[in-house]
């Protein structure tokens, strides 16, 4: 990773287990150096099943260093939660809801992330996981 900005990621799942689960599985593989940072934004703010944008707010807040922030959504309400969200303009600036599959996107993301790839570039590698196969 550069000394410059870098992409921060955040994680948005119905459940909190799920997205501190990925995020966790995502930093132990991008390690070997330093790891973008990635905030998972699971659940509802009592612990239920669910999407909050209370916590998808503050995650964004907490990965932003300026270059960036690619939001990666498991389904329903969370893709409406970020467009929202997005639409109102409340994440910080530079902030995109990548249309990529949950847990292969993750991983992608943040590595390229961590590799210091623009915002750009760590959207395009999560998309491209559409294209992974498994046999």
């Amino acid at each position: 990773m550069s000394g410059g900005p870098v992409v921060g990621i955040v994680l948005v799942s119905h459940s909190a287990a799920v997205a501190e689960s990925v995020a966790e599985l995502a930093r132990g593989l991008a390690a070997g150096g330093a790891v973008a940072p990635v905030a998972p934004a699971g659940g509802t703010v009592d612990g239920g099943l669910g999407t909050s944008a209370e916590l998808v707010l503050a995650a964004a807040a907490s990965v932003d260093r300026g270059a960036g922030v690619a939001l990666l959504t498991d389904l329903g309400s969370s893709v409406l939660t970020v467009k929202a969200l997005l639409e109102d303009e409340e994440l910080p600036a530079g902030s995109r809801l990548v249309d990529a599959p949950f847990l292969e996107g993750a991983v992608a993301a943040v590595v390229a992330a961590s590799a210091g790839a623009p915002l750009d570039a760590v959207a395009a590698a999560a998309a491209e996981a559409y294209d992974y196969r498994k046999a």
